[in-house]
C-alpha cells in the first residue's frame, strides 16, 4: 500500500533540500518554555540507545525503580543553550507498542500519559539503528501516530556507512514530517545538534497519520475507535490503539471499563475476515508496506561484500569447540585480573584506612567512644570498601563484554546448553546479569517471553555468583589459597579457585532450572529469535559512566546499611562487658570478652547449627548479619576481630582468619578446607533480602510472589548446607582438614 501524498508522495526538490543531512526544522511558532523539559528516550534494544543516553547526560544521572515496579529507572539531565533544565528519561528497550513484555508495558505507560509518579513527556526522541532501518520504523511509526512532540536519532551511521548503506536524511524528514539528527554516539557526533532539536520539538508541527488503512477496515474498526475516543483516546491513538488491540486477546485494566469493547473488537475481526484480511496482522502488512515505500525512496545499498569482519570473527567466536575455549578463557582473564590488577589500589585503600583509624584512634580517648570510631565503624566499613577495585572491574569486564556485542554471542553459544535444560539462550541473559547483581538480573528475565520460563530463570539467577559474593571469596581465598602460578604464570592457583567459584554456581544453575523445567514449571519449549549486534568497539565514556554509577551504587550501601549494621554489631560486641581479669593476657580477655557480650551469646546458640560444617560461632554470627547484604560477612567478622584494637584492614583480618585457635583443641580454627566450605556456602545460600524482595515482586506479588520467594529461599538455603556439609565431612575423611 502506497503512503498518502501528505506524508510520502511528495519529492524533494533542490528549493526544499536540507543544506546538510542533520537540517532540522525551521521554527514555525514562539512556544512558552517549560521551567523543565522532559524527554523520553525510546528505541529497539541494541540501537545505542543507553549509549546516547549517556553521550546526553554524562555524570549528571540517577538511577532507581518506577513507581510500583522493580523495573529500573534511568533518569539524567542536561542545560540547554537557553539555560532550560532537560530531563532525560531513558525507557526500557521496546520493539512497539504492544507492550509484549513487562519492559514494554512501562515504556508504553509512560509514553501515553498513564506511568506513576511520571508525567507525560513533553518531547519523544526515539533512537533508530541506521543499519536497520526497517525493523527500527516500526516502532517509530507508532511514536509518530501519538501526536507528541517526536525526534528521531538515526544513530550508528558510521556503522550503516561501512556496511554501504547511504540514506537521504532530508527526504526521510520529509517522509516522517519530524526532524531527523545522524548521530554517532559512542563518539558524541550530532549530540549538540540533537539537544537543539529537542529544545526546538515543541514549537513544531506534530506529525500526522503515516499511512491510510483500506476502506474495509476502516468501516471494520469506526464502531471500535468510537469506544476508545469515548474512554478518553484522541482520535488519532484511538485509531492506532483500535488497530493494535486487534491481536490482542485480552485488553488492559485501563480499557477494562470500556464494557462495548470486546464485542466491537469481535465484530470487526470478523468484518474484516470476510473483506479477505487476517486481523491479527493487519496492523503489521500496513506498517511494513509503507516502511517498503518509504526506504525505496530514501535508502540505497551498495552491493554486500561476500564475507564481512563480524561474519569472519563469528566463524571462530562461535565455533561449536573453540567457541566454549575462548568464552572460558574470557572469564579466566576476568577473575585472575581481579587479584592481579586491583591489588595496587587495593593496597592504597588499605594504607588510607589505617592511617584514618590510626589518626582517630590517636585523637580520642581510650573508651567506648573510640572503640565506636575505630573498631566499629572504620574496621566494619574499611574492610568492605577495600574490594572497591575489585567490583569495579568486574563491572568494567561486564561493560566491555556488552558493548562489544560478545555478551549475546555468549547467549547464542550457550542456547544448545540451555535447552537441554528446558531454556533457551536467551534466558542466560538474566543469568549473565546475575554475575554483577541478583536483582537487576531477576529482572532481566522480563525479556523472556514464556511465563514458565521466565519463572524457572528468576528462581535460578541468585545462584550466579554476584559482585556481593566477591569480598567473602577474595577474603577466604587470599588468606588460605596460595598464589601458586600455573600455566607459566598466565593463571594463579587463586584465580582458578575464583573461577571455580563462579562455575560452581553456573553448573548449579542449570541443573535446578532442569529441576525445574521438568516439575513444577513444565512448559513447551519455544526456539530462540536472538538479534546479534555487529561488532563495535566499546566506548570509553560509556564504560567510565556505567562503572561509576555502579561505584556509586556500591559506596552508597557501604555508607548506609554497611555502616549501620556495623554500629549494631559493634554495640553486641561491646555488651554486656564482661569483668576484667588483669592476670590473663590481651589475647585470651578479647576472647571472653566477646563470649560474654551479646553478639557471643547469640554466636552460641548458633553454633550447634554450623559445627559440622566447620564453622564456629563467629562464622556463624556473620554469615547471620549477612543476610542483609552478602558483604557484610566481611565487615562483621572485621567488627568482631577490630574489638580490643586489632588490625583494622582486609591484610590484618586475613591475618587473624589464619592465627585463629580453636579453643577447645588449640589448633587451628580456620582451614583451607574450611575456608572452601564456607565459599561453596556462599554460592548457594540466598543471603540477601533485596533478592527475596525482587522476587516477590517480579513473580506476582502478594501470596503467589511470598510463596515462589520461599521455595527460592528453602531449596538455597538447604543446596548450601548440604554442599558444605558434604565438602568439609568429605574433606574430613580424605585426611584435608
Amino acid at each position: 500500500m502506497s503512503p498518502p501524498p501528505a506524508a510520502a508522495g511528495r519529492r524533494r526538490s533542490s528549493a526544499d533540500a536540507a543544506p546538510d543531512a542533520s537540517a532540522v526544522p525551521p521554527l514555525v511558532a514562539p512556544a512558552a518554555t517549560p521551567a523543565v523539559l522532559r524527554v523520553a528516550l525510546v528505541g529497539n534494544p541494541n540501537t545505542g540507545k543507553s549509549t546516547l543516553f549517556n553521550a546526553l547526560t554524562g555524570l549528571r544521572q540517577k538511577v532507581g525503580n518506577f513507581a510500583g515496579v522493580t523495573v529500573e529507572r534511568h533518569e539524567g539531565s542536561y542545560r540547554g543553550s537557553d539555560g532550560t533544565r532537560v530531563s532525560v528519561l531513558d525507557l526500557p528497550g521496546s520493539y512497539s507498542l504492544s507492550a509484549g513484555s513487562p519492559d514494554e508495558a512501562i515504556a508504553l505507560e509512560v509514553l501515553l500519559g498513564r506511568g506513576r509518579d511520571t508525567p507525560l513527556p513533553d518531547v519523544i526522541v526515539c533512537v533508530a539503528d541506521a543499519q536497520h532501518l526497517e525493523r527500527n520504523l516500526f516502532f517509530t511509526s507508532q511514536l509518530l501516530e501519538l501526536g507528541r512532540p517526536v525526534v528521531l536519532a538515526l544513530n550508528q551511521m558510521d556503522a550503516a556507512e561501512a556496511a554501504g548503506i547511504r540514506i537521504d536524511v532530508p527526504e526521510l524528514i520529509h517522509e516522517l514530517g519530524v526532524t531527523v539528527i545522524p548521530t554517532v554516539a559512542k563518539r558524541g557526533e550530532g549530540v549538540e545538534r540533537l539537544k537543539l532539536a529537542i529544545s526546538r520539538a515543541t514549537s513544531l508541527p506534530r506529525p500526522q497519520r503515516l499511512f491510510a488503512m483500506p476502506p474495509a477496515a476502516a468501516d471494520a474498526l469506526a464502531p471500535v475507535t468510537a469506544v476508545l475516543e469515548a474512554a478518553g483516546f484522541d482520535p488519532m491513538p484511538a485509531a492506532m490503539e483500535a488497530l493494535r488491540l486487534l491481536a490482542v486477546t485480552r485488553p488492559e485494566s485501563h480499557l477494562a471499563a470500556a464494557t462495548d469493547l470486546r464485542p466491537r473488537l469481535e465484530a470487526a475481526r470478523d468484518q474484516l475476515r470476510r473483506a479477505g484480511h487476517a486481523p491479527e496482522r493487519l496492523e503489521a502488512e500496513l506498517r511494513y508496506d509503507w516502511i517498503g515505500g518509504v526506504l525505496s525512496r530514501v535508502v540505497t545499498r551498495a552491493e554486500r561484500r561476500a564475507r564481512t569482519a563480524s561474519d569472519r570473527i563469528d566463524a571462530v567466536v562461535l565455533h561449536r569447540v573453540w567457541g566454549w575455549v575462548i568464552f572460558l578463557a574470557l572469564m579466566a582473564v576476568v577473575f585472575q585480573s581481579i587479584f592481579t590488577w586491583a591489588t595496587p589500589v587495593q593496597d592504597a585503600i588499605e594504607g588510607a584506612i589505617s592511617w584514618l583509624g590510626q589518626t582517630l584512634g590517636s585523637g580520642l580517648p581510650a573508651g567506648d567512644l573510640r572503640s565506636l570510631v575505630v573498631d566499629g565503624v572504620i574496621a566494619g566499613v574499611g574492610s568492605v570498601l577495600v574490594f572497591l577495585p575489585q567490583i569495579a572491574l568486574l563491572f568494567l569486564f561486564i561493560g566491555l563484554l556488552e558493548d562489544s556485542g560478545y555478551m549475546a554471542r555468549a547467549a547464542f553459544l550457550m542456547d544448545a546448553l540451555m535447552r537441554r535444560v528446558g531454556l533457551h539462550g536467551k534466558s542466560f541473559i538474566p543469568m549473565l546479569s546475575g554475575y554483577a547483581c541478583a536483582v537487576p538480573g531477576i529482572m532481566a528475565a522480563r525479556t523472556v517471553e514464556n511465563p514458565e520460563d521466565r519463572l524457572a530463570t528468576i528462581m535460578v539467577v541468585p545462584l550466579m555468583s554476584c559482585s556481593a559474593r566477591l569480598p567473602v571469596y577474595t577474603l577466604l581465598i587470599g588468606a588460605f589459597v596460595p598464589a601458586t602460578a600455573l600455566l607459566g604464570g598466565i593463571l594463579s592457583l587463586q584465580g582458578l579457585t575464583m573461577l571455580a567459584m563462579y562455575l560452581l554456581g553456573t553448573v548449579t544453575a542449570l541443573g535446578v532450572a532442569a529441576l525445574f523445567k521438568r516439575t513444577l514449571l513444565r512448559g513447551p519449549m519455544r526456539p530462540m529469535i536472538l538479534e546479534l549486534p555487529p561488532y563495535r568497539w566499546p566506548s570509553a565514556r560509556n564504560l567510565l559512566i556505567g562503572v561509576t554509577g555502579r561505584a556509586k551504587l556500591f559506596l552508597r550501601k557501604a555508607g548506609t546499611v554497611i555502616l549501620a549494621l556495623s554500629v549494631v554489631l559493634w554495640a553486641l560486641a561491646t555488651y554486656p562487658r564482661a569483668t576484667p581479669n588483669p592476670g590473663l593476657a590481651p589475647e585470651v580477655q578479647q576472647e571472653q570478652a566477646l563470649e560474654h557480650s551479646a553478639l557471643g551469646r547469640i554466636g552460641h546458640l548458633i553454633e550447634p547449627a554450623v559445627r559440622p560444617l566447620g564453622f564456629d560461632w563467629k562464622i556463624g554470627v556473620s554469615i547471620g548479619a549477612s543476610f542483609a547484604a552478602r558483604e557484610v560477612f566481611v565487615s562483621t567478622m572485621g567488627t568482631i576481630y577490630g574489638v580490643g584494637e586489632a588490625g583494622n584492614d582486609v591484610t590484618a583480618l586475613r591475618a587473624k582468619l589464619r592465627d585463629e585457635r580453636d579453643p577447645r583443641t588449640g589448633q587451628a580454627a580456620y582451614t583451607p578446607l574450611v575456608a572452601v566450605a564456607l565459599m561453596v556456602f556462599y554460592v548457594y545460600a540466598l543471603m540477601c533480602m533485596s533478592t527475596v524482595a525482587v522476587t516477590v515482586r517480579e513473580t506476582g506479588g502478594g501470596r503467589e510472589g511470598w510463596r515462589w520467594a520461599a521455595i527460592q529461599f528453602a531449596y538455597m538455603l538447604a543446596l548450601a548446607y548440604g554442599a558444605a556439609l558434604l565438602v568439609y565431612q568429605g574433606g574430613r575423611l580424605l585426611g584435608l582438614g
